[in-house]
Formats: C-alpha cells, sequence, structure tokens
C-alpha cells in the first residue's frame, strides 16, 4: 500500500543515538537550524556550519544580527541547534538536536581558522563567528520497521 506522496505508510522505528553518532551525524551536513530567545519569544535561524574537532558547532554571522544580539547581551546563554536529513518517501532519516552555551569567538587566530573553512551561503558580509560549546546532545534516526539498528 502506497500513499499519495509515495510512502509505503507502515510505520518505521524510532532509534536513539548516542553523543559520538550524533555528532558523527552534525559533521556530514552542512546546515542547521540555531534556536534562542528574541524578545522573550523563542526564533529559528537556518544558518550553515562547521563541527569543530572538540564538537563544538560554529556558525559565522552579522554582528548585526538578532542571534548575535542575543549571545552578546549574556554570555551565558543557552541556545539549541538542530539538524536532520529525513527522506519524506521512504520516512527515514535521522534528527539531532544540540544544547549548549552560545559565545562570540574572539580569538584572531581561530577567527582567521573559520573564516577560511566556512564560507557563507548568502551574499552578506559575515563578520562574527559564534560557537556552541554542546552539554546535551541528543538524537534518532527513523527506520524502517524491517530496517536493523544501523551502526555506522
Amino acid at each position: 500500500m502506497t500513499t499519495p506522496d509515495g510512502a509505503t505508510g507502515l510505520p518505521g522505528r524510532v532509534v536513539s543515538l548516542d553523543r559520538h553518532e550524533a555528532m558523527g551525524l552534525l559533521r556530514g551536513i552542512g546546515y542547521g537550524r540555531v534556536v534562542f530567545t528574541r524578545d522573550a519569544l523563542p526564533a529559528i535561524r537556518t544558518v550553515n556550519h562547521l563541527v569543530d574537532t572538540d564538537d563544538r558547532i560554529v556558525v559565522r554571522t552579522r554582528v548585526t544580527s538578532r542571534l548575535t544580539s542575543s549571545i552578546r547581551s549574556d554570555p551565558e546563554v543557552v541556545v539549541a541547534f538542530e539538524a536532520d536529513d529525513i527522506d519524506p518517501v521512504s520516512r527515514t532519516g535521522w534528527s539531532v538536536v544540540v544544547t549548549g552555551l552560545a559565545r562570540t569567538v574572539t580569538d584572531p587566530g581561530r577567527i582567521a581558522r573559520y573564516e577560511q573553512l566556512l564560507r557563507p551561503w548568502v551574499a552578506a558580509a559575515m563578520d562574527t563567528v559564534v560557537e556552541i560549546e554542546p552539554t546535551l546532545v541528543t538524537g534518532v534516526r527513523l527506520v524502517d520497521q524491517q530496517e536493523r539498528d544501523f551502526r555506522p
């Protein structure tokens, strides 16, 4: 049986990911969403990112952005970062959420390194580098009912 969207219609299973698997998946995708507080309400921004060797998630943004303003106003601001890769037809894929402290990077050497490694996707001056230190890392893999647990 197939649904109008081409999916089989069979329910799948959810398999929890450990921290290592979740961070590995984030390394393999170039974009995600940062969730932060704007005027006491949740705000979400899609960003391209990289995961550094110490598992910090790094994004570049503008000094005038709402995200940068939130981080500069509170040096201990907690944000969430979410990325996923889900196939709507097979209804399989994964989703990872990282929660942690966000800070602007001020070290000139690290800024120069991130400017080389992380190119903006939009034609705008990205003059601020933000890093998210992962405290909580959760993730799930959506698998076909018949598929065995996948471990990369």
